[in-house]
């Protein structure tokens, strides 16, 4: 049996949850289907010693501020997962959990969702499935040939794994910042591999900063002027207090790309070489938008053409959380709720509300 909402948000994490308030507030009717078996999405699988970029009180949603948490300026991912849990219940979101969307499709004047328990019927539908179930791993010379454990950010997990071992992190970004710093404090034999020098933002920059850069780069291109870079323009690592610390240290050398990993280890073109027990990758995401097959509508880069949040061949179809190209900082706590209004109140118009 088919059932029918007149809209459908895919996912449950942060965004699905910021345009599930607004939706609510507007008295749409909505589901949100969650292929997660508790709240707070992504957040549930992270490192232990991931930290949020910025203080609780910056880091939330529309209509509920984050509270502090007890003795941390920068709240840990357990908080980030109680804060979500909470603002479903208080809002009395409609989520339904372990449902797994497989594919949607164009009906007439409804959209199709097929999921595992069933099929949906939609006016409208609002994808918020994020990027953390498509970790990217680059096509690095010998990289199925080295023997040693293969992960990537996300199935790191502690220190505690490579206890004695001798690791090689790859990526200059955020998460590599961090896992190394991770790592080199507890003692671990590290090698840090980057792109190009590690470029570490002010350490007074935070995500409030990274908000606004983001906010005023899309407006800047909205409105048809230079662009401003947005924060590719300020660095690439923002100096959280242990990796800040671990830099400080001197504990965070970093080594430019190996030419090939062999079995055993990384070469480098000076003919160095490096062994190692393991290698974790950190080379971020994609989209997770392979439900939108059928419809044929990701372009070459793998994203879906947009206009604000709303796909450019589809109306009845917005895409919240993916990057700035669904809205200025919009896989952020923080940026996500103003592309999740705009996303609702254009929802609200085609319903004609």
């Amino acid at each position: 049996m088919t059932q029918r909402t007149d809209v459908l948000v895919i996912g449950g994490g942060q965004s699905g949850l910021a345009a599930g308030y607004h939706l609510r507030r507007l008295g749409i009717e909505h589901v949100i289907l969650d292929a997660q078996a508790g709240a707070g999405g992504a957040w549930q699988h992270t490192w232990d010693s991931l930290r949020l970029f910025s203080p609780a009180a910056y880091s939330s949603l529309p209509g509920r501020f984050m509270p502090a948490q007890e003795g941390e300026v920068y709240p840990d991912a357990a908080h980030v997962v109680a804060y979500l849990a909470d603002y479903e219940k208080r809002y009395a979101l409609p989520v339904q959990r372990g449902v797994r969307v497989s594919a949607v499709h164009r009906d007439g004047d409804h959209l199709r969702v097929e999921t595992d328990s069933g099929d949906w019927r939609a006016r409208a539908v609002v994808s918020a499935t994020g990027t953390w179930t498509r970790p990217f791993l680059p096509a690095a010379p010998g990289r199925r040939e080295f023997q040693g454990r293969r992960l990537h950010t996300v199935q790191y997990g502690s220190p505690a794994e490579f206890a004695g071992q001798r690791v090689i992190v790859v990526g200059g970004g955020n998460s590599g910042a961090q896992i190394a710093a991770d790592l080199a404090h507890a003692g671990t034999d590290l090698t840090w591999v980057t792109q190009r020098p590690p470029r570490y933002l002010p350490d007074d920059i935070d995500g409030r900063a990274l908000f606004d850069a983001a906010t005023a780069r899309r407006k800047a291109l909205d409105a048809g002027s230079t662009d401003t870079g947005g924060v590719a323009s300020l660095g690439d690592i923002v100096a959280v207090p242990p990796v800040r610390a671990a830099r400080d240290a001197g504990l965070l050398p970093a080594k430019p790309m190996f030419t090939r990993l062999t079995p055993s280890g990384a070469e480098w073109a000076d003919g160095t070489f490096t062994e190692a027990d393991a290698v974790i990758w950190c080379t971020g995401f994609r989209p997770a938008l392979a439900h939108f097959a059928s419809m044929r509508l990701r372009g070459t880069d793998g994203h879906i053409a947009t206009v604000g949040t709303r796909a450019a061949d589809e109306p009845r179809l917005h895409l919240l959380g993916y990057g700035d190209w669904t809205g200025p900082a919009s896989a952020t706590l923080i940026g996500v709720g103003r592309p999740a209004r705009d996303a609702a109140r254009e929802i609200a118009d085609l319903l004609g509300r």
